[in-house]
């Protein structure tokens, strides 16, 4: 009773204090937010700090998904100090990614950027301006054309025939298999070859070093994404992370610049392949003074950067899955090769060509895809106000799309799972 008598008699002046600033904090917050004709979506209790993160599991994509099935395909969502919102559903969508494309032609960029040494060079996680739209213009018509990739078709039936002679080899003597290893390789090398064509094989010293800078920055990246959540702490670098993804960008950046000056120095040398790789393109336009734009070599690297990040195990998870459903459901890998057996007549390996009559096949990696999306949720930045399924979204409001719920939503798949 003692006890209770002096904290009713607040003899602790400082406590006084803190407790009436945030007291009045919330009733001035709570009374703009009534005044505000801003109608904001929808969302769960978020608490003090934590946000809504005691809702969220290791799995955000089913956490969101969860959670939507509550608050609707619109839902505004606080972890810790960050606050983004959610969409659930292929309207919602549509309506964000093709009605108000121009508005959310953004992405944001997850933790601080001061670590990054091609600040403002990116295209895939770029901003939307005169460099964005001159690079989008530039892949749709040059770099990933049809045209362009049936020129590296003979790459890709090389990677694949050299595939299946190890996993020949492996099974005749008998020796186990990482398909996840092989799998992998086989992607990095197409996206290494047909980046910079044959100038670098698998086993060469520069290639290896560049697969693992790569992976080795993406997961610095990843880990400085979750101080982005934080508030204050994010511009600290407390466990070193961002100063290994600076030095990692160092190493990376003297790597791909020894690489253009080898470009450079072969240049107007035919190399018998008779075609253009990504680079080739890249320098032609760097060095053409009547180009649209005036690319930078920091901006050509940071491409390839981005390039190469976009690939590390999103293919090869992609085919892993499929043999895994695959396996899973036998009766449907019967008929899948009993139609390859009807088209090549079990004599020779598929080929791209064949994919056309392969309607099966083609569901089948449709359906993979669906189900287990490489990229389960994708970002986007608002630059300018709008209004989204009958609710407002301001400048700077950071919008997380959720491929993964929105491929198994009950509305729109009769088997969603």
């Amino acid at each position: 009773m003692a006890t209770s008598s002096k904290f009713l008699h607040c003899r602790n002046p400082f406590l006084v204090s803190v407790l009436s600033i945030i007291i009045v904090y919330l009733l001035i917050k709570r009374w703009a937010k009534q005044k505000s004709s801003i109608r904001y979506p929808p969302g769960p209790l978020a608490l003090p700090i934590i946000g809504h993160l005691y809702l969220l599991s290791s799995s955000l994509p089913k956490s969101f998904q969860a959670l939507a099935r509550r608050y609707g395909p619109l839902m505004r969502i606080h972890i810790a100090q960050s606050i983004f919102i959610v969409v659930s559903d292929a309207v919602v969508a549509k309506e964000v990614l093709k009605v108000h494309d121009a508005e959310f032609a953004s992405r944001f960029e997850f933790g601080p950027a001061q670590y990054n040494i091609y600040k403002d060079a990116g295209f895939i996680t770029g901003p939307y301006g005169s460099y964005w739209r001159f690079m989008k213009k530039l892949c749709m018509t040059r770099l990933f054309t049809g045209r362009q990739l049936d020129r590296f078709n003979h790459i890709r039936e090389e990677e694949m025939v050299k595939l299946l002679k190890s996993l020949v080899k492996k099974s005749r003597e008998g020796k186990w298999c990482d398909l996840s290893a092989e799998l992998a390789n086989l992607t990095n090398n197409l996206i290494f070859r047909m980046t910079m064509n044959k100038r670098f094989s698998k086993d060469n010293s520069e290639g290896n070093e560049m697969w693992k800078l790569v992976t080795e920055l993406m997961g610095l990246a990843a880990k400085l994404g979750v101080n982005e959540v934080h508030g204050l702490l994010k511009n600290f670098d407390l466990f070193g992370n961002g100063k290994r993804l600076r030095e990692g960008l160092e190493r990376y950046d003297k790597l791909v610049e020894q690489i253009i000056k080898d470009y450079e120095e072969n240049y107007g040398v035919d190399d018998g392949s008779g075609n253009e790789d990504l680079m080739d393109i890249l320098l032609g336009i760097y060095r053409d003074k009547n180009a649209g734009l005036k690319i930078t070599r920091e901006q050509i690297k940071y491409f390839i950067f981005e390039l190469f990040a976009a690939s590390i195990d999103t293919s090869s998870a992609a085919i892993q899955w499929g043999m895994a459903e695959l396996m899973n459901h036998p009766q449907v890998f019967k008929r899948l090769r009993e139609e390859i057996d009807s088209v090549v007549n079990n004599k020779r390996v598929v080929k791209e060509s064949d994919v056309p009559n392969l309607p099966y096949l083609k569901a089948i990696a449709k359906e993979t895809l669906r189900l287990h999306s490489p990229v389960p949720i994708f970002h986007r930045e608002c630059i300018k106000d709008c209004n989204i399924n009958g609710f407002d979204l301001q400048v700077k409001d950071r919008v997380l799309i959720n491929a993964y719920a929105i491929m198994r939503h009950p509305e729109a798949w009769s088997d969603p799972d």
